[in-house]
Parts: C-alpha cells; sequence; structure tokens
C-alpha cells in the first residue's frame, strides 16, 4: 500500500515525545503537570446556567458558521478591544483555533506562487500546526529564528526578495508561544507594509491576547484598519480556551477580509466540524463578559511577579511580556526535563520539541517551557523546586 510523504518527515508530536523521555523514569516526587498549556483558573461562573437553557440544542445540527448571538457577541469583543467594527461576513466561528490555522491554510494558499511552489512563514520556535499546515497544502515552510538576538519574534522583513515574491503566508504568534514576546504596533505595521508589498496574507495567531502584565498588545486587526490595508492582507485568531480558561469548550474565531471567510466558510461546510450549538451560546456569553477575564488576569499578574522573584538572579532568566510561559535557559533541554521529572516530579516540555534544526542547530534545545497555569500556591512550591533543582 502507498502512503503519502508529504508528512514523512514530521517528528513525533511535542506530547507523545515528552511521553516517550519521560515515562520510563520515576517522579522524584508529587507529580506536577508544567508541560501543557491548559489553564486551571476557575471557569467563568455563568457557564453551567448557559449550558443547561440550551441543551435541546444537540439534538440539532449546529450553524456552520456561528449562531447570530454568538457572532454578535465576537463583534461586539472586536470592537470593545480594538476598536474595529466588523460585519459578520467577516467572521467565521471555529472549534478551535488549531482546527482554524490548519484549515485557513487549506482553503487559502495558492498552488502556486512566482512559478514556484508557495512559501509559508514560520517563527522557529513555533505553535507545530502551522508546519503541518504548510506541508498539507504543498508549500515549502521557512523556518525563521525567533530567538533573544531577535527579541523573539521573526524578522521576515530580512529575507530575501526572491524567498519573499513566493511568500503566500506568514504566520506569527503574538503574545508568542513559547517566548511570550509581543508585537508591537510597528512591528505589525511592517509586516502588513511587506505583507502589501510582496502580496501574501498575514495569518496572526492572537490566543494569548488577554494575558498580559500592564498593557494590553496591540492586535493586527486595529492596526491594519489604521494603515487602511487590504482587509484581505491579515486575517486574526482568537480562542476561549486561554481567555477564559475553556480549553475544552472548543471554541474560537478567525476575522478576516469577506473573501477569505467565504473560502474558509466554503470549505467548512464540506469539512469542517462546527461547534454543537449549546456550546456556541455558552462561547456568545464568554465572549460579552469581561469580568472573569479580568480576575483570571489578575492571577497570570501575580505569577508574572512570583517567577521573577523566584528566577531573580538566574542568568539568562527573562520574564515573559505576555502568555503564561516561561522560556528557562538550560544547557540542554531534554536533559534538564529528565533531571527535572526524576528529581521532583515536575513535567515541563523541553524547547527543542516546539522547533526545527536550521543552519545554526535547533533554536529551543538550550530552553524548556514552563507553563504557569497551576493555582499560584502550588506554582510557588514547583518554581522553587525546579530552580533548586536545575539553577543551584
Amino acid at each position: 500500500m502507498a502512503f503519502p510523504e508529504r508528512f514523512s518527515n514530521l517528528p513525533e508530536y511535542a506530547f507523545p515525545r515528552l511521553r516517550a523521555l519521560l515515562d520510563h523514569h520515576q517522579p522524584g516526587g508529587d507529580p506536577v503537570a508544567m508541560s501543557i498549556g491548559e489553564p486551571c483558573h476557575d471557569l467563568p461562573p455563568f457557564i453551567a446556567d448557559v449550558l443547561n437553557a440550551h441543551l435541546d440544542g444537540f439534538a440539532k445540527y449546529p450553524v456552520n458558521e456561528g449562531i447570530a448571538p454568538l457572532l454578535s457577541a465576537i463583534q461586539g469583543w472586536i470592537k470593545r478591544r480594538y476598536g474595529v467594527e466588523l460585519t459578520q461576513d467577516r467572521l467565521m466561528v471555529l472549534n478551535g483555533t488549531r482546527e482554524g490555522l490548519f484549515n485557513a491554510a487549506l482553503a487559502l494558499c495558492p498552488e502556486r506562487k512566482g512559478g514556484a511552489a508557495p512559501v509559508i512563514l514560520t517563527p522557529n520556535p513555533f505553535y507545530q500546526v502551522y508546519a503541518v499546515a504548510a506541508l498539507a497544502v504543498g508549500a515549502e515552510p521557512v523556518y525563521i529564528p525567533a530567538t533573544e538576538a531577535t527579541g523573539y519574534l521573526p524578522r521576515y522583513t530580512e529575507l530575501a526578495p526572491d524567498i519573499l515574491d513566493r511568500v503566500a503566508i506568514a504566520y506569527l504568534c503574538s503574545p508568542g508561544n513559547p517566548q511570550g514576546a509581543v508585537a508591537d504596533r510597528d512591528y505589525w505595521r511592517e509586516m502588513i507594509a511587506l505583507a502589501e508589498r510582496h502580496d501574501f496574507q498575514i495569518f496572526a495567531d492572537e490566543c494569548y491576547s488577554e494575558i498580559y502584565r500592564d498593557t494590553p498588545p496591540p492586535g493586527v486587526l486595529e492596526v491594519a484598519q489604521e494603515m487602511g490595508a487590504d482587509p484581505e492582507r491579515v486575517l486574526s485568531f482568537h480562542s476561549l480556551s486561554k481567555r477564559s480558561n475553556l480549553p475544552g469548550l472548543r471554541s474560537g474565531f478567525v476575522a478576516g477580509g469577506p473573501e477569505s471567510i467565504r473560502r474558509i466558510r466554503q470549505l467548512r461546510a464540506y469539512a469542517g466540524a462546527p461547534l454543537p450549538g449549546p456550546l456556541q451560546h455558552v462561547a456568545a456569553a464568554a465572549w460579552n463578559d469581561e469580568a472573569h477575564v479580568d480576575r483570571s488576569r489578575a492571577l497570570y499578574q501575580q505569577k508574572y511577579a512570583l517567577a521573577d522573584r523566584i528566577f531573580a538572579g538566574v542568568p539568562g532568566y527573562e520574564g515573559p511580556e505576555a502568555g503564561f510561559f516561561l522560556w528557562l535557559p538550560v544547557e540542554d533541554g531534554e536533559t534538564a526535563a529528565v533531571k527535572l521529572w526524576r528529581e521532583t516530579g515536575i513535567r515541563v516540555l523541553p524547547g527543542a520539541y516546539l522547533a526545527r534544526d536550521d543552519v545554526q542547530g535547533n533554536p529551543g534545545r538550550g530552553f524548556i517551557r514552563v507553563a504557569m497555569v497551576t493555582p499560584i500556591d502550588e506554582l510557588e512550591v514547583a518554581l522553587r523546586r525546579l530552580r533548586d533543582s536545575l539553577y543551584r
């Protein structure tokens, strides 16, 4: 039997790979999960009431593009957060943004660009769905370092013109996963101008936009509007997983130009999995409420301060600007993860599992990613044990 070659070079996904690395070792203490970005803060208090009020919706096929109350709630949130007014034909409800980041490439990436296979740009390290999307559409993934030297954001503007002319899509995560870097307005302006000049689309993964220290990160939609850019030039992806502590809801959205959204809707009508109707009502209630988001953000801000205190003086430590990951420097991420598990029971992710090798090696190899998602009292104990194990 013949099988496709396009995914043959994919490494094992990060978490099965982590299990293979750690599970044959005994933990050195009660296990503490800090490898996966699964928020453990309280759920919004209204979830059960909204869900119970709409249970009969499980007896009906859900609306693919999103029910009107959910689209209206998303419109209102974008207006409040970014000052951008969008019509509903510029929105698409997603069954989690991972699905959307993948399917948008299927719907929008051309078969050829500049007479050759298109290029899809990806920061390195990165959220792994970007690479799979590139391979699925027959594009050439080009991995651009996002390291300390670049401010942990990829410098797409420094690429050669012949590569940029072949670019169809550029992925960018801000606030970044795993490093927590934020693209400021100047960065977004340069990116949008570059996309206009070389005729490609920006896929802005903004799922961590509501978790930050002091200042709300600017969004690609507001900067594009300020510049008067082509509405088709940018797509913004958001999620309730991190903002509202609802990763199991699998609810997000993409906002973009009307033609891009039309094409995404068309593809998902054939191949997508719409969010069940009752869950769409829950999502609408979550986008309409900011109080639970403010409470959760305040907890993350306490966690930033805690990490800054605990790792003060650790060479190379940089607290994140936003998001909830620590990107901690070590000699080798796999070695550090094994040592930490065997000595303390703390489970973290080697940074190399989030990156690809380039001419200078793997930019994630000298790091571990630590998810600050546990309750703050447990987090303090875990971070102190981590520091004492790896940096004493």
